[in-house]
Order: C-alpha cells, then structure tokens, then sequence
C-alpha cells in the first residue's frame, strides 16, 4: 500500500512540474519537499495537488479520504512536509476507514 500511495503523490507532483515550471517536480522521490519552507507548492498549488492526490486515491483503493481537513491543517508537523511524511498520513487515513 505504502508504495502506491508514493506513487500517487508522485505523479501528481509531476502533474504539476510543467504547470509551475518547477523541474524540481519532474523526478521526485521520497525525501521531495511539497509545502513548507522549503516546499515546492505555493497554497495555490497546494490546493490543486491535495485535489488530484484525493481523486487518485479515490481510483486507486476506491475510498474517499480528505487530506485538507482540521486535522492536517491544525497538526504541529504539517503532513504536507514532504513524500514521505505525507504518504504515512494517507496510509493512516486509508487505515482508519
């Protein structure tokens, strides 16, 4: 599971590369920041990534998850960190369902 949700995180961050012109996006791995201060993401972004990242969750285990909630947003360590910290919140939402 851990591995798909990498790879959903992933290619939406790669959805995004050409639309920001951020070549940094085009090969992430793990360790990618994605909002932050070092993300790559403005909050405009950010939107339209947790947007897509949902829908191909949705696709891919069909269940609905919402990443953008009070939750995440109120969390001390923001989950939209990087790949890795935000693949182990998703894995922890799909747990819980």
């Amino acid at each position: 599971m851990e591995e798909k949700i990498q790879n959903i995180i992933m290619q939406a961050l790669k959805n995004l590369a050409d639309e920001l012109e951020n070549p940094e996006l085009e090969n992430p791995n793990v360790q990618t920041k994605i909002y932050g201060n070092e993300g790559n993401l403005d909050s405009l972004a950010l939107v339209s990534f947790i947007t897509d990242v949902e829908e191909m969750i949705d696709l891919e285990f069909n269940t609905n998850i919402t990443l953008a909630d009070e939750k995440a947003m109120s969390s001390r360590n923001s989950p939209f960190k990087d790949v890795e910290t935000l693949t182990q919140y998703i894995q922890n939402l799909l747990e819980e369902k």
